[in-house]
């Protein structure tokens, strides 16, 4: 259990953050003031970063130092940028504020890789095929409406040219990252939950930023506030993460549920849709300037669709071996079940008839079961018969087969062996039974023509007459409705 004081820390960073920001809506534009408040706050979630890592030491502390490494320099930008343009008076792109801007990409990517390093599975290839989808998808948007226009813009330098297509390269490959990391977990702690709406509100604002840019709007003092604003909601976000206690359990185990759920399934369809609908848009335009990567992006898209219902396909072909395995298997001794032994019979006498073999069948029920039961508890007798199955199965043939039939009842499954040979196998049995115990058997041998539930009736009519002779016997019947007058308790 948190304690009050981790809670009140991190509650009361983000109550007071949240008001920070709220506080730098008022303050006028493009002022010093402004910029410096920008700026305190980006530096102060920077610090809660840190102070988490050192307060909760979580798991993955390197990671959060990258993150917070990240917001530093970023919001290092705002500052250099003002510099820039209000000190030196220089209108010059890019300029050192963009490495400081650029530099959060490369940090939150190391930090990202990290957590996945730690939380996912490596081998959980569905999630991988997953998230390159949807990354693809979002790179082949990315390309048309961002990466190209801006390649193509002939206003800009070579470095300007470089600086504007880091941005949208940056973001995707931060999305591809987040999209592996939540793909690859199921558990969500608050300061998953946090940390998760922090990166996406920085790739919102980038976005955003990013449209701004290419269409070349004109943006209000009011408008420009609010996107500075999403930025800074993102990192209060982040250094709320840092320090809830919840962050100790950042990178421990984290199970993932194989299932395609419907809003996976959703985002995946969205994703495959992206190159037609593309070209469906520039169509209608008249103008298909993006054939090529539009090209290239269906048929990764598709190659990708194909190799996730291959997996799918592979996934329910292996659960469905799973559950047939399980349905013929007893959860408590591991030995066939009854289903499993009405499948198994019948093959049995049909490969002695073509062998011209014999084939023996016998009934076993431990004795005196129920009384063993109320004196020493159920989970003795669970371990009585877990104990006597292993003990058996461990006297019989490969081709020899030991079933549970239900409750302290079993089938035991003899090949090639007459009466003579299974009683001795019974006998056999008898002595191994563990922990003092007996049991009574009905034994039959098949006549060549009866039915396999005809075998089962005969070997049941056995070990009744076992049962009431006394028990601690086996009872063989040489013919349908007969039985061995001279079976005899057996010596252990």
């Amino acid at each position: 259990m948190a304690h009050p004081g981790s809670q009140l820390l991190w509650k009361g960073y983000l109550l007071g953050a949240f008001a920070a920001t709220a506080v730098y809506f008022l303050i006028p534009a493009d002022s010093w003031p402004q910029t410096i408040w920008n700026v305190l706050v980006g530096y102060s979630a920077s610090a809660a970063v840190l102070v988490g890592v050192r307060r909760f030491r979580p798991p993955i502390a390197a990671a959060w130092i990258w993150f917070a490494i990240g917001m530093f320099l970023n919001t290092s930008g705002i500052l250099v940028e003002a510099v820039v343009l209000r000190v030196l008076r220089q209108e010059i792109s890019p300029s050192l504020a963009d490495i400081c801007y650029l530099g959060i990409y490369p940090t939150a990517a190391i930090g990202l890789a990290l957590l996945i390093r730690r939380r996912v599975a490596r081998r959980d290839w569905a999630a991988v095929v997953d998230a390159t989808i949807i990354s693809t998808g979002l790179a082949l948007l990315s390309w048309v409406y961002l990466i190209r226009p801006a390649a193509e813009d002939q206003t800009l330098s070579l470095l300007g040219h470089a600086a504007n297509i880091a941005y949208p390269i940056g973001d995707v490959l931060l999305l591809s990252l987040m999209i592996r990391l939540l793909l690859g977990s199921v558990y969500r702690t608050p300061t998953d939950r946090l940390a998760t709406a922090a990166l996406l509100l920085i790739l919102a604002g980038d976005v955003a930023w990013a449209v701004v840019n290419q269409l070349a709007w004109v943006v209000g003092p009011y408008s420009t506030r609010l996107l500075h604003m999403v930025f800074m909601v993102a990192y209060v976000l982040l250094g709320a993460a840092a320090l809830h206690p919840s962050v100790r359990t950042v990178g421990e185990g984290v199970p993932r549920h194989p299932r395609l759920s419907l809003g996976l399934l959703m985002l995946l369809t969205a994703a495959s849709l992206t190159a037609p609908a593309v070209l469906i848009v520039q169509s209608l335009r008249g103008d298909v300037t993006d054939g090529l990567a539009i090209a290239v992006g269906s048929v990764v898209l598709f190659l990708l669709v194909v190799t996730r219902m291959a997996q799918l396909l592979r996934q329910v072909e292996q659960q469905a071996a799973m559950l047939l395995s399980l349905s013929q298997v007893d959860e408590l001794t591991g030995l066939a079940n009854r289903r499993a032994l009405s499948t198994e019979l019948p093959r049995a006498i049909e490969r002695a008839r073509r062998d011209r073999v014999p084939l023996s069948i016998a009934m076993l029920d431990l004795d005196h079961f129920k009384r063993f039961n109320d004196e020493h508890g159920h989970p003795a007798g669970d371990r009585l018969l877990r104990a006597a199955a292993a003990a058996w199965r461990g006297q019989l043939r490969e081709v020899d087969q030991l079933a549970r039939y239900g409750g302290e009842e079993f089938i035991v499954l003899i090949p090639g062996a007459d009466a003579a040979r299974g009683y001795d196998v019974l006998a056999r049995l008898q002595r191994v039974t563990p922990v003092g115990q007996t049991f009574s058997a009905g034994l039959t041998t098949w006549d060549g023509l009866e039915t396999s539930d005809e075998m089962i009736i005969r070997a049941d009519l056995a070990l009744y007459e076992a049962k009431h002779s006394g028990r601690n016997r086996i009872v063989v019947t040489t013919a349908p409705g007969e039985s061995d007058p001279a079976a005899t308790p057996v010596a252990r």
